[in-house]
């Protein structure tokens, strides 16, 4: 029922409890729910843009860490 996979295991778990617990109150409802963890984006321009606007402000980040770290003993070694 669950496959192999654990991430489709907990949605199937909550989806028979609450079907469960709807036939016991006696309603003629029924919950469906789904997975999907993982957006399928159909345009691969858009996937190569989300990529390097990331790996753009990763190198940002990464250019600013060791004058933080050069600050901050400089402000320890004053301060003693």
């Amino acid at each position: 029922m669950c496959g192999a996979e654990p991430i489709n295991c907990f949605p199937v778990l909550v989806n028979i409890l609450s079907n469960t617990f709807l036939r016991l109150f006696n309603s003629t409802e029924r919950i469906r729910i789904w997975s999907d963890p993982f957006p399928h984006i159909k345009n691969p321009g858009l996937m190569h843009e989300i990529f390097y606007r990331c790996l753009v402000f990763m190198l940002l980040l990464i250019a600013g860490l060791p004058s933080h770290f050069a600050m901050s003993s400089m402000d320890d070694y004053k301060v003693k």
